[in-house]
């Protein structure tokens, strides 16, 4: 229950994005509410026991590099709260058919070695990129914004330049083998866009370097640690949460002198658009929505057997083979087709983290992409997948826990058709996500914003999308004298 006739913010929802808009306006001093639809707080960051009693599976979210190397994250007390780090051996490791691997370590020599004849082309391009790495995530990550991009236009340069290129041009560009073409094009797709897309090599470049930068993390015991850490800071700072309530109309909620929205374009639509004008309205309405994902969790008897000794030790696994399968896959899927060997991106949390399964039991982290809404089962395909590149991990499968796209948006509204990156994220609605604004986050309504994955950077762990919608939030509380 509230406890407030009125507020200084109101927040609704309690993803990364709505938390982090609340801790910054918080450290204001000023009052925030949050309100949650869900029983629990989290968004795309929650864990609970979906397959067996003592399995604990992340429902969405699982390795967190974006979070770790946040530029607002960081300069929070989480730790005090019981949040800890666990690094894996090694961030990512990208299996072949012939037992090899390509992997993405922590060391750009020890990268490099997986690699072969690309090693060298593959420490100049990234070098320069981790020498700079808290300067490229300070200009880009966040708005457009072009006087933090023109005070070290040379080092921001070979970010920037390379980042605008498609990853199929990037890697004929830069590469000559199979492993560096494969390793780009898995972290390169998680933007879930077709891979000779312009700007899909941004969130190659981004994930590669923070992967060397600060590792591909996840945290000890799920990922509900980082927003339940995130949510008692808040709450250490004065602010409130109420958990259960879904606002389904702005008239609804207590005065407030903002009220900050973590929801999608169409959400917002549909419980403020009468105070929105017509030509945001519309803006809105022609919001783009990209592919879907289905999700797979797995109790295992065991960790999987895969060939390759690297995956062994590796957080994270690429499931796709060679770059073309991959480029092939993602271009189908981008049609509204149902792949049969679709690439599939897998976490082996337990490996690292013994708090998530019962001793010598492993847990098992898996989706794929699919159409926008699809409901189709992709479990038997995923499943065939990692079959091929770890012989008999089909025996190990104690029970498994399955959610299409439908499924998807059903656990999380902000996952229309299963669109976990709050729409598309390609050129033409990157810094322009959800309309062209100098202040994305900004409403016609002075008092209303939006904050969520729908708004620059995108999506991802890392709160900076509320933190920034929180600043612009801040600037009219300012204002108005409140």
């Amino acid at each position: 229950m509230t406890t407030k006739n009125r507020y200084d913010a109101i927040i609704i929802g309690s993803g990364p994005n709505g938390l982090a808009a609340a801790i910054a306006i918080a450290q204001t001093g000023r009052s925030v509410l949050v309100f949650e639809a869900k029983e629990t707080i989290g968004g795309g960051c929650r864990s609970a026991e979906l397959t067996l009693p003592g399995f604990v599976h992340d429902l969405c979210s699982a390795i967190h590099p974006a979070a770790l190397a946040s530029t607002f994250f960081r300069t929070l007390p989480l730790e005090r709260y019981g949040l800890e780090w666990v690094q894996p051996d090694i961030p990512l490791a990208h299996p072949f058919d012939d037992g090899h691997a390509a992997q993405l370590d922590r060391s750009l020599d020890l990268t490099g070695e997986s690699l072969g004849e690309d090693a060298a082309a593959y420490k100049r391009l990234m070098g320069p990129l981790v020498e700079n790495w808290e300067m490229i995530m300070a200009a880009f990550h966040g708005p457009l914004r072009p006087r933090s991009i023109l005070s070290h236009p040379f080092k921001l340069a070979q970010f920037g330049l390379p980042a605008l290129l498609s990853v199929s041009g990037l890697v004929r560009s830069q590469f000559k083998g199979r492993e560096a073409r494969a390793l780009l094009a898995g972290i390169s797709a998680h933007p879930m866009l077709p891979l000779d897309t312009p700007s899909t090599a941004a969130a190659g470049l981004m994930l590669g370097l923070l992967a060397h930068a600060v590792g591909w993390p996840l945290p000890r015991g799920g990922s509900q640690r980082l927003m339940d850490a995130l949510a008692a800071h808040l709450r250490a700072l004065g602010g409130e949460i109420v958990t259960g309530v879904e606002v389904k109309t702005l008239e609804a909620l207590p005065a407030a002198g903002v009220v900050l929205c973590d929801i999608t374009p169409r959400q917002l639509l549909r419980i403020a658009g009468s105070r929105l004008s017509g030509l945001y309205k519309r803006q809105l309405q022609h919001f783009r929505y990209g592919m879907g994902v289905f999700k797979l969790d797995l109790a295992l008897a065991g960790p999987v057997p895969w060939k390759a000794e690297a995956c062994r030790h590796a957080g994270t696994i690429h499931v796709g083979g060679t770059f073309q399968e991959i480029a092939r896959s993602e271009r189908l899927i981008w049609r509204g087709e149902h792949v049969e060997q679709p690439f599939v991106l897998v976490a082996q949390q337990s490996l690292f983290d013994p708090t998530r399964a019962p001793q010598g039991k492993q847990t098992l982290w898996a989706y794929c992409h699919v159409p926008n809404g699809s409901d189709v089962d992709m479990s038997e395909r995923i499943e065939a997948q990692i079959e091929r590149f770890a012989p008999g991990f089909r025996d190990l499968i104690l029970a498994r826990h399955g959610m299409n796209a439908r499924d998807m948006e059903h656990y999380n509204a902000n996952y229309i058709g299963g669109d976990i990156n709050g729409g598309v994220q390609d050129l033409a609605q990157t810094f322009t996500r959800p309309t062209i604004s100098p202040s994305p986050y900004s409403t016609p309504d002075k008092g209303l914003y939006i904050c969520s994955s729908s708004t620059p950077p995108g999506g991802g762990v890392h709160g900076m999308c509320g933190y920034y919608a929180a600043q612009a939030a801040l600037q009219h509380l300012e204002a108005s004298g409140s």
